[in-house]
């Protein structure tokens, strides 16, 4: 698929936190963007978001995405995040009647289904099988088999991005890099000059948003039918170092706590991925220093402090 014949996309979940981005990133490359915001548990209305769109590409991003959510709810995450795409999929199949064609579905996956490895396994490649240990992750990994499942049944053309940890302006503080943005900007504002965190140690393989959304603009272009590809930077960064990193952005004192309530029951110590095949298909890189990152993080903080 090359540039010149993928000019209108749909996106599923726009307006979450990804979803502007992509709209923009879209519309920088000069496709026209389409929000969906059709319920992924109404059939009917995404068939009609499809037929009314026409679009050549899917980006299907709506997703319960926050891990905690998943172990409060693991058959609301299940019922959105698996049967959802389920239901997208068979929209976009419904819609490929007659002369129409298939679109190209781009699929939102997550790290999160390759679970804790071993340092041997490190970085993680997509030649690994998933092995979640968290219902979002569970999630996440049926969906995937869901797709590819169905694209080999009855044919369509599929991509899965596998995204790493993304930060970026407008994160919901329920993630630990906003939440940090928001504390700190809190403190410079007046507020307590303590800081309640979680675990500090684990390691994240970290992209800017608008790095993310470039990748998958790019996979969509030149990514290959059926195949996986990770979204990362192929480094791991601490916690620790991020809050460290923003605590200096903010120049504010501040007493860090860490707060039980914050800890997974089952975190992954260190996750770190390889873009090799990413790089290789489409040429991406990222562009956005983890610096400039976590300064536009902690601006963004600040204005919804001024709000």
């Amino acid at each position: 698929m090359t540039k010149a014949s993928a000019r209108r996309a749909l996106v599923t979940g726009a307006s979450g936190f990804v979803g502007p981005h992509l709209l923009a990133a879209l519309a920088e490359d000069g496709w026209e963007g389409v929000a969906c915001d059709a319920d992924l548990g109404d059939a009917a209305a995404l068939r009609d978001a499809i037929d009314v769109a026409e679009p050549d590409v899917v980006f299907h991003l709506a997703a319960q995405s926050f891990v905690p959510e998943s172990t409060r709810d693991p058959e609301q995450t299940y019922a959105v995040n698996v049967l959802g795409s389920a239901r997208l999929f068979a929209a976009i199949r419904a819609h490929a009647t007659g002369a129409k064609r298939m679109q190209r579905l781009l699929f939102a996956s997550s790290a999160e289904v390759y679970g804790s490895r071993e340092p041997a396994e490190l970085p993680l490649r997509e030649s690994l099988a998933p092995e979640p240990r968290n219902p979002y992750a569970a999630s996440k990994a049926s969906a995937e088999a869901i797709v590819l499942g169905e694209m080999h049944a009855f044919g369509g053309d599929v991509v899965i991005a596998r995204a790493f940890n993304h930060i970026g302006p407008g994160q919901s503080e329920r993630f630990a890099v906003a939440s940090f943005a928001l504390g700190l900007a809190k403190i410079a504002a007046g507020g307590e000059k303590v800081l309640c965190v979680g675990n500090l140690d684990a390691e994240r393989d970290v992209l800017d948003v608008r790095d993310v959304v470039r990748a998958y603009v790019a996979r969509a272009q030149r990514g290959e039918r059926g195949e996986i590809y990770n979204v990362c930077s192929g480094k791991a960064v601490a916690m620790r170092d991020l809050l460290r990193e923003l605590i200096a952005v903010a120049h504010v004192p501040v007493e860090v706590r860490t707060d039980p309530q914050r800890m997974r029951p089952a975190d992954v110590a260190i996750t770190v991925g390889s873009n090799e095949k990413l790089v290789a298909r489409t040429g991406w890189s990222p562009q956005i220093a983890l610096h400039a990152s976590l300064r536009d993080i902690y601006a963004d903080a600040r204005n919804r402090v001024a709000l």
